[in-house]
């Protein structure tokens, strides 16, 4: 193709990458992501791979697809549908067909497109010769054999060249958006510091890839995405995950407090715990606990001794926590719970995402056992939430469970980075050595207990699972003092509300419909909102990240809308806590439970049929 042609501009574009668990689909879509970010554009990528270590090669269930979203304006969601799909092999077309535009370009590795591969995929024909494809772009290439043919010089066995063909199809994407090799270039050199033979397989498979799709004249016309105007500032393409721990790091440093994370690996947290690992040099403590329970029970620990100390989970091990939470409630220790919600129940899909542990979080512990209760709403997002929960856990003494989820902590977004200075102050009450006021239990006007460190001169005092005597401290069973001590722990929780941020709304302040949502679906439910408003609508949207306790203002927003609408990635758990709390209201729900996002389209066609009814 001539180089004279001048690329098409497009204000954002959605690239799936698919293939085999095997074909390194993850790995190349964190690539071209990486490759956006630093060329300014903004971004929002979905992760989606199978739970099985190795699936079945060349099946449907085996597939492993990573999907990015590239803009010059700001990004919300990953996307409903491709501009292009990549598929290495015929079971990542047929798992992955339904999410292409029609129109959309399809980049496909003619080679493994043989009759075992088809049949196994679900096939009765070769898709790419009996014209079921003709409404898309199709690009047929024969990636396998022209990265075999790229790397004869060198030597390389079948199967080491085999496992670098996704920098091959990763070559032919960048050419199409006029994207520079030089920082998956640079990557391999960083990767493979110690392997030099295979940075260079690398390298050379990526250029052949880009060549290739240059000289082929592949496509009739190339695309850019100009960089987004974002504010200035250091900006990293980050996951939710790695957001969390640096959040979390951050609130450590501001507070002056030592960070202990206890844990025990699971998906999809265990990058939580890889992540802080990382920061010793920054004073973290990771401790790989045997279990979860022991993952807790250290953290609470290191909280009695004046850390700001955190466990990390999925749904199956905080139902592990749960009795150990409880013994936080009543010692009236700060610790940060983060729980990456995944599918359930049991072991459920370990690798899809989910906002079903909002009852467990509310409510799954034995007695009275209140929580702070906070939810992020973005991969960026989960570094300020993170944040925000050990705050309100140091200051208020109590624990605070964090939710996010699979799509959330595996998912990233451009971050810019601030200074700690610029991160709220974090103030933890600290008992002072030699207080002859001191007491264990009593408590200053937001009914927080200070926090006595073992060793501090004078401040001698018991803690522990039994009920303790309102302000004393020591052990009791006297039925009324009980009835205090239920009473105080549910109201210090309570009291958070005068300390967390008013409930906003975007749009109208009153109208015709409010959008509520929670958690991870903020970018896909805000952007159908914005999308009904720049119609005309008269619709709204509230998205909350705290949960317990609701914003001061819950009740006047929800009182201000003819219909009320909450959209949830489970069966309705945030509605009926809704109902629990307003039932003056009446609530409409739209639930999916379906291991998938929510889509923009199906939002809007669900708002639409509300607003006419």
């Amino acid at each position: 193709m001539s180089k004279k042609v001048k690329p098409v501009e497009l204000e954002d574009a959605v690239i799936r990458f698919s293939g085999d668990s095997g074909d390194g689909m993850q790995l190349t879509g964190t690539l071209f992501s990486d490759t956006a970010a630093i060329d300014g554009n903004d971004l929002a990528t979905f992760p989606d791979y199978p739970a099985e270590i190795r699936a079945p090669q060349n099946t449907v269930a085996g597939v492993s697809g990573f999907q990015v979203r590239m803009g010059k304006k700001k990004i919300y969601s990953f996307g409903d549908l491709c501009d292009v799909l990549v598929a290495m092999n015929p079971a990542s077309l047929k798992s992955n067909l339904k999410w292409a535009k029609q129109g959309a370009t399809l980049i496909v590795d003619s080679d493994a497109f043989d009759e075992k591969t088809i049949e196994k995929a679900g096939y009765s024909k070769n898709p790419l010769e009996d014209h079921s494809l003709q409404k898309y772009n199709l690009v047929a290439a024969p990636i396998t054999s022209l990265t075999r043919e790229s790397l004869k010089d060198k030597n390389v066995d079948l199967k080491t060249a085999d496992r670098s063909k996704n920098m091959f199809a990763l070559g032919i994407v960048y050419f199409l958006f006029n994207k520079s090799l030089d920082n998956s270039l640079k990557f391999f050199d960083y990767k493979f510091k110690n392997k030099p033979e295979i940075s260079a397989i690398n390298k050379i498979v990526l250029s052949t890839g880009y060549n290739y799709a240059e000289t082929a004249e592949l496509f009739k016309s190339t695309f850019t995405v100009p960089s987004a105007n974002l504010p200035k500032g250091k900006y990293r393409n980050i996951s939710g995950n790695v957001a969390t721990a640096w959040g979390l790091l951050a609130a450590a440093e501001r507070s002056g407090r030592p960070l202990f994370l206890g844990s025990y690996p699971i998906t999809p947290a265990t990058e939580i715990m890889i992540e802080m690992a990382k920061h010793k040099s920054l004073g973290a403590k990771v401790f790989q606990a045997e279990d979860e329970i022991a993952g807790i029970c250290s953290s609470i620990g290191a909280s009695y001794t004046g850390s700001l100390a955190v466990t990390s989970t999925s749904g199956p091990g905080l139902s592990l926590k749960s009795e150990a939470i409880g013994l936080a409630v009543i010692t009236e220790l700060p610790l940060v719970i983060v729980n990456v919600q995944r599918g359930g129940p049991s072991t459920g899909l370990p690798t899809k995402s989910e906002q079903a542990d909002l009852y467990q979080a509310l409510f799954g512990r034995n007695g009275e056992c209140p929580a702070i209760v906070m939810s992020a709403s973005s991969p960026v997002d989960c570094f300020y939430m993170a944040y925000m929960a050990a705050k309100y856990s140091l200051e208020h003494m109590t624990p605070v469970i964090l939710l996010t989820d699979g799509s959330l902590g595996n998912g990233s977004e451009l971050m810019r980075i601030p200074k700690t200075s610029e991160l709220p102050a974090i103030v933890p009450p600290l008992a002072q050595a030699n207080d002859p006021d001191y007491k264990p239990y009593r408590r200053d006007s937001r009914l927080v207990r200070q926090w006595a460190l073992p060793g501090t001169e004078g401040l001698r005092h018991r803690v522990g699972g039994l009920e303790k005597e309102n302000i004393i401290g020591t052990v009791s069973t006297d039925p009324m003092n009980h009835q205090i001590m239920t009473d105080l722990r549910a109201a210090k929780v309570e009291k958070v509300a005068d300390y967390i941020p008013l409930q906003e709304v975007m749009g109208e302040k009153e109208g015709d419909l409010l959008v509520v949502s929670w958690g991870g679906t903020y970018g896909v439910v805000m952007s159908a909102v914005k999308e009904l408003q720049e119609k005309g609508k008269k619709v709204s949207h509230a998205h909350f990240n705290y949960i317990m306790p609701l914003p001061k203002n819950t009740g006047e927003i929800l009182n201000k809308y003819k219909k009320v609408i909450v959209c949830e990635i489970n069966s309705g758990q945030f509605v009926n806590f809704l109902r629990m709390r307003h039932p003056e209201n009446q609530y409409l729900q739209f639930n999916k439970m379906q291991s998938l996002p929510f889509q923009v389209e199906e939002l809007v066609k669900k708002f639409n049929e509300v607003l006419e009814a």
